[in-house]
């Protein structure tokens, strides 16, 4: 976990994005299905009966994907939070008539306190809402900032977001 400046919280991010960009090669509006070069598993679920405006899609249009991942940790010295469980979901779409496209995310936020930090094995325990798991903390500056009592904070976040612009003309 980095230090945000102050001895209270501490903070780390670990971020992974992947996008991948397909054209078109067919397009099934009666099967709710269309089949992309690249990624054509992900086209598959998202061009599910809920799609607006699949009927616009054309042979050669681009697809343009975006997906991220990322985690960060907060060290709460002293606790008092409750230990809990959150999870928030969004989306937004196309709206009838604008080009298909649209975007899905959420994230789960879980309070854990530290009940036990293993200095030998330079691991400590957090206790969850519904498990307690331990974990190794590799830094001995940030390991040593943590206590038996301190709680940690942890937001889990993915989206997932998807565009599509006409073929090039030629």
């Amino acid at each position: 976990m980095e230090s945000n400046g102050s001895e209270r919280h501490a903070s780390c991010r670990v971020e992974v994005a992947a996008s991948a960009d397909a054209s078109s090669s067919s397009v099934a509006p009666n099967a709710f299905q269309s089949g992309y070069r690249a990624a054509e598993m992900l086209a598959d679920m998202l061009a599910g009966k809920k799609v607006k405006n699949f009927d616009q899609l054309k042979v050669g249009d681009q697809v343009d994907l975006q997906y991220i991942e990322a985690m960060t940790l907060e060290l709460k010295k002293g606790g008092g939070m409750v230990v809990s469980r959150t999870e928030k979901a969004d989306a937004v779409g196309a709206k009838k008539g604008e080009t298909p496209g649209g975007a899905v995310g959420r994230q789960v936020t879980i309070v854990a306190d530290v009940v036990a930090v293993d200095a030998a094995k330079q691991t400590i325990s957090l206790k969850g809402p519904k498990e307690t798991v331990t974990m190794r903390i590799p830094d001995p500056e940030q390991f040593k900032r943590i206590a038996k009592g301190d709680q940690v904070e942890a937001k889990f976040t993915q989206a997932v977001a998807i565009a599509v612009a006409p073929a090039a003309k030629k």
